[in-house]
């Protein structure tokens, strides 16, 4: 075992007795958050919910002005026990030295990445990103003048080529949102880290928990916790941690702009921490069951899951993660957006959404993939079908795709 997996699989952990320990993975995701000046005697963090903060004495406000970056209460948005808990938890499992919140993953992304770029500066950004972080580049990047080139997410260490003098930040997105391409990230973060670029990482496929972020070279890694954190649908929430180096300029610029989160959604997403390795587990194998009966299918061209060699960076994948979920997507090999229609009007289990990583099964259906990059060219002339497989039986999840393909392939005999 590498050092980097041992380090994903096992963790050092300080009890409350000041004790260090070494504690598997699940272990940690129970243990993470609760130090004692939190749950004060009870299992959970409890809800703390305050905008004023009331002092004493001058001497108390003083130690708590002083003292306002360092998880002691001095105002609401600065965070409650609640916050300061959650943030807790997330370092625990993603590392990092402090973890801000958001109020939505897309927020994260936007506050993170201009927490370090000014007027004049340049980004990478991949080009198979989450669609409202293009649109964040291209319609409000933009208007501040910094400049964002796309690039192709298998590029490697040839991301040299693209780096300007004024280049400030190299984000990645692993895998890409929709078609599910591992990047180099090792190979990306040295090239990076040699010309000063700040690293950046959407990690809420892996939920911090199938990828280490920090031990890859990741500056500041971000999640949409809406998804596999809080696991239920419920919530939007989104989180950015950094390393030491980084912390510091993240925390105050997302406090300048006035970030802040409920702790009730805080409480939920701690709730779903609890959780997250067994959903994780389930998730993944479920996924790999149905990918592997796509396999079996007539109409189907392609698998794109990074578990399978079929997906672009599979060997990066085998590398660097330790498991995956139940996001991922398939190509048909014929078809049109009648029979698309046809066999996603009629689905019973998988419902229709934009979202994925609650406990239930969601399916999209996308023709139009060339329309959602600049730089790469998609090879397929068919649409993607993207799934979520959730927590329900897998059986009945492959009937409920057995069924889709049957009205997909009745729709194509009539008009043959």
């Amino acid at each position: 075992m590498t050092l980097e997996r041992f380090l994903a699989k096992y963790s050092i952990y300080e009890n409350n007795r000041g004790m260090e320990f070494i504690m598997k993975k699940e272990t940690k995701l129970i243990n993470a958050g609760r130090k004692k000046q939190w749950t004060r005697g009870v299992v959970n963090p409890p809800v703390e919910r305050a905008s004023t903060v009331v002092f004493n004495s001058v001497k108390e406000m003083k130690h708590a002005t002083a003292n306002k970056t360092n998880q002691v209460l001095f105002y609401g948005r600065r965070g409650t026990s609640t916050s300061f808990a959650f943030c807790d938890a997330m370092t625990d499992l993603e590392g990092g030295a402090g973890c801000a919140l958001y109020p939505s993953g897309t927020a994260a992304i936007t506050n993170a990445i201009l927490a370090f770029v000014k007027t004049g500066d340049h980004i990478l950004m991949v080009d198979t990103a989450y669609e409202p972080t293009r649109d964040y580049c291209d319609k409000i990047l933009a208007k501040l003048n910094i400049e964002t080139t796309y690039y192709d997410p298998l590029i490697g260490k040839g991301i040299e080529s693209l780096i300007k003098p004024n280049t400030r930040v190299v984000f990645l997105e692993s895998p890409g949102s929709i078609t599910m391409e591992i990047q180099d990230l090792p190979a990306i973060a040295e090239v990076a880290h040699r010309h000063g670029c700040i690293v950046m990482l959407d990690n809420t496929w892996s939920a911090g928990v199938n990828f280490q972020p920090f031990d890859y070279g990741v500056d500041v890694s971000i999640q949409a916790a809406t998804k596999y954190i809080v696991g239920h649908s419920d919530v939007m929430l989104g989180t950015a941690t950094a390393t030491e180096e980084h912390w510091p300029q993240l925390r105050e610029s997302s406090y300048i702009m006035g970030q802040c989160t409920s702790p009730d959604d805080l409480y939920l997403a701690m709730r779903g921490i609890r959780t997250l390795s067994v959903r994780l587990q389930q998730h993944e194998t479920s996924a790999l069951k149905i990918a592997d009966w796509l396999a079996s299918r007539s109409e189907v061209e392609t698998i794109l899951h990074p578990a399978l060699p079929s997906c672009p960076g599979h060997e990066e994948f085998k590398r660097d993660f330790t498991g995956a979920n139940g996001l991922f997507s398939f190509v048909l090999n014929k078809g049109n957006n009648e029979a698309l229609t046809a066999l996603l009007d009629g689905m019973e289990h998988f419902k229709m959404g934009y979202s994925w990583g609650g406990f239930e099964s969601l399916i999209l259906g996308i023709s139009n993939v060339n329309k959602m990059r600049t730089v790469t060219n998609w090879p397929y002339k068919f649409p993607l079908i993207r799934l979520h497989v959730g927590l329900e039986n897998v059986d009945d999840l492959i009937a409920d795709l057995e069924q889709g393909f049957a009205r997909f392939n009745d729709v194509l005999k009539q008009e043959s």
